[in-house]
């Protein structure tokens, strides 16, 4: 869709369609609480705003804005896998293609929703026959669904999807992670080595990589530095993801800079590792994360 195309899904006051970041068509949408940010490109949402508040969620300064290529931050949506994959990008493929704006309206509670549509693409054709929808609802909140449906007739569809979301923190040292301990992680920066969560608070000091298997429905990320407490809420998603990629890993990606793992941190939901899905024909799927915040 083109920008002038996609002008009939504004709503004046609430969603405007402009030209963003390497030319992508992005949407401004503006609720009486909050603003976000999203592009066309990968239905990817790149910023949340509270009125009165610093942005939500981290995006980097470094970020490529191309088609064929990840936007770094935000929230990607990870499908139809997780992680490397031999022969292939890492993290699938639906964050690298456009997807399909279908519907905007205001919502009764003075937000906006916004309903997308994967488009197919080439690198889906080897997959059985699925369609994938994504939800995103702008309040004092941040709602966002992912709804996956197998529409092979006679054949399973089995994936991993995940809302991979970056969030902005004051200052790394001054932030901890709660809501997760007894539960049973995969630590991939120890080659994957099974561990449990010991400590009511997680902090990082190092570089952070972490799968939680049964993680509870509520995470919560405290920052002493801005002064907020982030919920991170879902359903639909077994595990959660922990990540920072600390110094030298920053250093090693091109499209993030080499201090900016001091302001930001990944918590994220889906169902990954042990938690694939597997959807009869006909079968779907709906992971659900609402990402809210307060003052500590």
């Amino acid at each position: 869709m083109s920008i002038d195309d996609l002008k009939r899904f504004e709503i004046p006051g609430r969603v405007s369609v402009l030209e963003g970041n390497g030319g992508l068509p992005k949407l401004e949408v503006t609720t009486d609480a909050s603003s976000a940010e999203i592009y066309l490109h990968g239905a990817h949402v790149t910023d949340f705003k509270k009125r009165g508040e610093p942005s939500l969620l981290f995006t980097s300064q470094c970020s490529r804005f191309e088609a064929g290529h990840p936007i770094r931050g935000g929230v990607p949506i990870i499908f139809p896998w997780f992680g490397a994959r031999d022969g292939e990008g890492a993290h699938g493929f639906a964050r690298n293609v456009s997807w399909l704006l279908q519907e905007t309206t205001s919502t009764p509670h003075v937000g906006v929703s916004l309903r997308f549509a994967f488009p197919g693409a080439r690198q889906s054709a080897l997959w059985p026959s699925f369609s994938a929808y994504y939800n995103v609802i702008v309040t004092d909140k941040l709602t966002l669904e992912l709804v996956l449906t197998n529409t092979a007739p006679g054949q399973n569809l089995t994936l991993e999807n995940c809302l991979h979301t970056y969030f902005t923190v004051g200052d790394i040292s001054a932030v901890s992670v709660h809501g997760l301990k007894g539960v049973n992680y995969l630590d991939k920066v120890d080659g994957f080595a099974p561990k449990t969560e010991v400590n009511d608070a997680i902090r990082v000091s190092s570089e952070v990589d972490r799968v939680y298997l049964d993680a509870p429905a509520t995470a919560e990320i405290r920052d002493t530095n801005l002064g907020r407490k982030i919920l991170v809420e879902k359903s639909g998603g077994a595990a959660t993801v922990v990540w920072n990629p600390w110094i030298a890993k920053s250093q090693q990606l091109s499209d993030f800079g080499n201090e900016e793992y001091l302001r930001m941190i990944c918590v994220e939901s889906g169902n990954v590792a042990a938690h694939k899905v597997t959807l009869a024909p006909g079968e779907s799927t709906v992971l659900r994360v609402d990402l809210s915040s307060t003052r500590l």
